[in-house]
């Protein structure tokens, strides 16, 4: 029997997601995607789920979309498929992007190599941990393609328009440690410190209380495209959900008790 593409583990309130096709590097195949998709809807219906830690077993956080399907697209582009590659590619996008609407905080544990989609999947992540010496980077310009999975869309968020441009018109890879001088990834900690120095800080933001981080995901999703007084007026409404909470009541408590708070989520 073949192992699971994909496995899950549970610390509490936190969960760990780990791409589990080292022979390939963890490449990204459509049969990953949905495999991914399926698992993040599930969590997405877990209230009790505060973070997620997405990583990958082996060497390779994840080395790219899967040579054959990229093989496969480019023979269709060549018999004159534009219109199938399209729709195929924009699918395929969104089985992995699915992560982007998990409403808990979520981190990229990036253990190795990842590299163009592979790296793609760490950028929709909330926030990144490197090995300081992972190869990261858009290798898709090298391939002679467009980039995909969001790249142009999330990277000049991240980086800044000259960083990203830079970047995706070179194909360069970069070290983690060359990443976090960027601030494309958070931190650049040794390889074995990387999942769980990931999973401590995915159990402090589940140490918080979770209605209240789940708005603030919502609420920096909506930034980018806000007005500040759009963004005003989004605070002030998930503001006013979270004084009706009784978590609320609990952070106030244990600030008078001076004590931890205890949140339950409600």
């Amino acid at each position: 029997m073949s192992e699971p593409l994909l496995l899950l583990s549970r610390d509490r309130d936190v969960a760990t997601l780990t791409f589990n096709d080292s022979d390939r590097l963890n490449a990204m195949t459509r049969a990953m995607g949905e495999a991914f998709a399926a698992q993040i809807a599930e969590l997405s219906r877990d209230a009790s789920l505060r973070a997620l830690v997405l990583t990958g077993a082996g060497r390779a956080f994840s080395a790219g979309g899967d040579l054959d399907m990229i093989d496969e697209r480019a023979r269709d582009g060549r018999a004159g498929r534009r219109a199938e590659n399209r729709g195929t590619m924009r699918a395929f996008y969104g089985l992995f992007l699915t992560l982007r609407e998990l409403p808990c905080p979520t981190l990229a544990a990036i253990n190795g190599a990842a590299i163009g989609a592979g790296f793609c999947v760490a950028l929709a992540c909330d926030v990144r941990i490197a090995s300081e010496t992972a190869k990261l980077g858009l290798n898709f310009t090298a391939l002679g393609l467009h980039p995909g999975m969001g790249a142009t869309w999330t990277l000049p968020r991240l980086v800044g328009p000259a960083h990203a441009a830079e970047l995706l018109y070179s194909s360069r890879t970069l070290t983690g440690s060359e990443a976090a001088a960027i601030s494309l990834v958070n931190r650049a900690v040794p390889r074995d410190e990387v999942l769980p120095v990931s999973q401590d800080l995915a159990a402090s933001f589940a140490a918080n209380a979770p209605l209240a981080n789940r708005g603030v995901k919502r609420a920096l999703a909506h930034s980018p495209t806000a007005t500040l007084d759009q963004q005003l007026d989004l605070e002030a409404e998930i503001q006013a959900d979270t004084f009706a909470t009784e978590d609320a009541q609990e952070g106030l408590a244990a600030v008078r008790a001076k004590r931890p708070p205890h949140f339950t989520g409600r």
